[in-house]
């Protein structure tokens, strides 16, 4: 057992319940790395991964996407340039994330999306978000004497896998909003997964941390560990079995994914994971549904701030942030403010109070929704930041609905491996939407090509408190609570920004840092995203090492907060849409903007 291991055993899931900021303190963020050459890759794509280095943004005129991975990007890039929609790229996007950037998202996982339509004016929301097989039990996650698993105990193996949601999500979108060829659509990832691809700073750097749970399953060793050795930087990679697996979906659609051989493969591979053994069934597959949802919508600065409702979290408790801060003057404080930090540090903490209270999965548990973001209630909640120092303790509030709501404040964690993609195209369509596996690596269980999630560790491994139920406990069928926070910023009607990031609970924080940024600090999108962070949920202030948000430290301290220095790995991507389109992608990972 490594350290991190141990203590994540001792303080998040053992036989004592620990304070969430005890758990979030446990887990270490997911690692930055340099962003390498890229030596394969077009003029465009290196001279915007040389702006990115220099700060400067992107700027186009007709279309931009904004991803992870320069390779990525490129596939996006082809289909946007002949025409295709924000929801076309976003296919071809995340079918090469899903091999050079396989820690993170892929076929395996799930995805939140949304969408501005530019000829109908509307918001829509897909919700992707994989579910708990119908023979998972509340207890699922328990030993037996009903206590928690030890956290990687849970995750390593098929136990931790949930439906995939991806490929139906990519369906969806399409068959919604695409008017390129689906067969097309896949043509990068298929040269790439059989031609190879150099393996990048950041996976090579991955891949070596997690060399040993890597290690623990054959197909996922022979891949990441050949010949017992860690990939290394620059070294060409291929993925046949990938590229198999999307011939088939390109072929024939994603039937073959949750009710053919696809699917057989991906419930053996769960089933008979060794050592840790998994209940997904063919029937979990078939019946998979991605849901379409209302947006949450907040106002700030004259914006109307969209996303993701439950089983996210993300734009509730972005929205509570900010919706609190918007009787307050950031603008004339500035971003070096001390006092500007106190009020967002102690908003999102209140957020995150009612977060961990009443956020869950709405089909199973009733979530005050319209509650948590009325007006009315922001304004009460924003009154206790009116204060000169740090809250000496926050709590939940207690938002307008109309059930009776006991719940017990949740346990759970998400731990920082995810991805995000922004995408506008030249028929005025917006899309931002963030994917994942969970846990880098996810359940590190390989399986004709990509990787399978880990997603039922972001439930609740205990199902009561002292009694009282806890909303995001495990259930058969519900889909866990995310922090994903896809963001789409409107004005009059139209996008203004678009935006997101992956980073676990943190999520929440860096995208309400970027669009604070942006509105108030008046940041292009490459400052906005590379502004340092300071990032509070559970108590603790966290900023960011190595960077100027450590000259807040002391003053943050003297006003009663508890700071500490860490890293904070973001993955932002943001476009700004007015009279041009002007991009940023985050300094700390590998991603670049590209438009024309």
């Amino acid at each position: 057992m490594t350290h991190l291991t141990a203590v994540i055993a001792a303080l998040i899931l053992g036989a004592t319940a620990v304070s969430a900021q005890e758990a979030a303190d446990a887990v270490a963020p997911e690692g930055a790395a340099a962003t390498g050459p890229f030596a394969t890759v077009s003029d465009a794509a290196r001279a915007a991964l040389d702006a990115k280095a220099a700060g400067t943004p992107t700027q186009a005129q007709d279309w931009m996407v904004a991803a992870a991975n320069p390779h990525a990007v490129e596939a996006g890039a082809r289909v946007l340039a002949a025409g295709g929609t924000a929801a076309d790229a976003m296919v071809a996007v995340q079918a090469v994330l899903g091999l050079v950037e396989p820690q993170s998202s892929g076929l395996g996982g799930g995805a939140f999306l949304v969408w501005y339509d530019g000829a109908s004016g509307e918001i829509t929301t897909l919700d992707g978000r994989e579910t708990a097989p119908l023979a998972a039990t509340p207890t699922l996650f328990q030993d037996e004497a009903g206590e928690p698993l030890q956290f990687f105990d849970a995750v390593v193996g098929g136990l931790s896998v949930g439906t995939p949601g991806t490929p139906a999500l990519m369906a969806e979108a399409h068959a919604k909003w695409g008017n390129q060829d689906w067969a097309s659509l896949f043509s990068e990832a298929i040269d790439l997964a059989e031609g190879g691809f150099p393996v990048s700073p950041r996976l090579a750097t991955l891949v070596a941390n997690d060399a040993e749970r890597l290690s623990r399953f054959k197909a996922t060793r022979d891949y990441f560990l050949p010949g017992g050795t860690p990939l290394a930087e620059g070294a060409t990679l291929t993925n046949p079995a990938y590229a198999d697996t999307l011939r088939q979906i390109a072929a024939l659609g994603v039937a073959p994914f949750y009710t053919g051989e696809i699917a057989r493969d991906i419930v053996a591979t769960v089933r008979t994971a060794p050592g840790n053994p998994g209940v997904l069934s063919m029937t979990d597959l078939g019946i998979y549904e991605v849901k379409e949802r209302p947006a949450v919508c907040v106002v700030y600065r004259a914006h109307d701030v969209c996303g993701m409702g439950p089983p996210s979290s993300g734009a509730l408790t972005v929205g509570q942030i900010l919706g609190m801060l918007d009787s307050y003057d950031l603008a004339a404080l500035g971003a070096d403010s001390p006092e500007a930090w106190r009020l967002i540090g102690d908003a999102s903490r209140l957020a995150f109070a009612d977060r961990g209270r009443y956020m869950a999965d709405s089909d199973f548990v009733p979530v005050p929704t319209e509650g948590l973001v009325a007006p009315a209630y922001l304004a009460e909640r924003a009154a206790l930041l009116d204060t000169d120092a740090a809250l000496a303790e926050v709590a939940p509030g207690a938002p307008e609905f109309d059930h009776a709501l006991n719940w017990a404040d949740d346990e759970s964690i998400e731990l920082p491996s995810t991805s995000h993609i922004s995408i506008v195209d030249s028929h005025g369509n917006a899309l931002s939407m963030t994917t994942t596996i969970e846990n880098g690596f996810g359940s590190r269980l390989m399986v004709r090509g990509f990787l399978l999630n880990n997603e039922l560790t972001d439930f609740s491994f205990r199902t009561h408190s002292d009694g009282v139920p806890i909303a995001n406990r495990l259930e058969p069928g519900k889909r866990p609570r995310s922090s994903m926070a896809p963001t789409i910023v409107m004005q009059d009607g139209a996008p203004v920004l678009v935006v997101g990031s992956p980073g676990g609970s943190r999520i929440i924080g860096y995208v309400a840092k970027t669009i604070i940024a942006h509105l108030d600090w008046g940041m292009d999108p490459q400052a906005a995203v590379a502004l340092p962070h300071l990032v509070n949920r559970f108590g603790t202030y966290d900023v960011e090492e190595g960077t100027t948000a450590e000259d807040l430290a002391t003053p943050l301290t003297e006003l009663g907060f508890e700071v500490n220095a860490r890293g904070l790995t973001s993955g932002l991507h943001a476009i700004a849409v007015g009279e041009t389109l002007i991009g940023g992608a985050d300094p700390r990972r590998e991603g670049i903007a590209l438009g024309q």
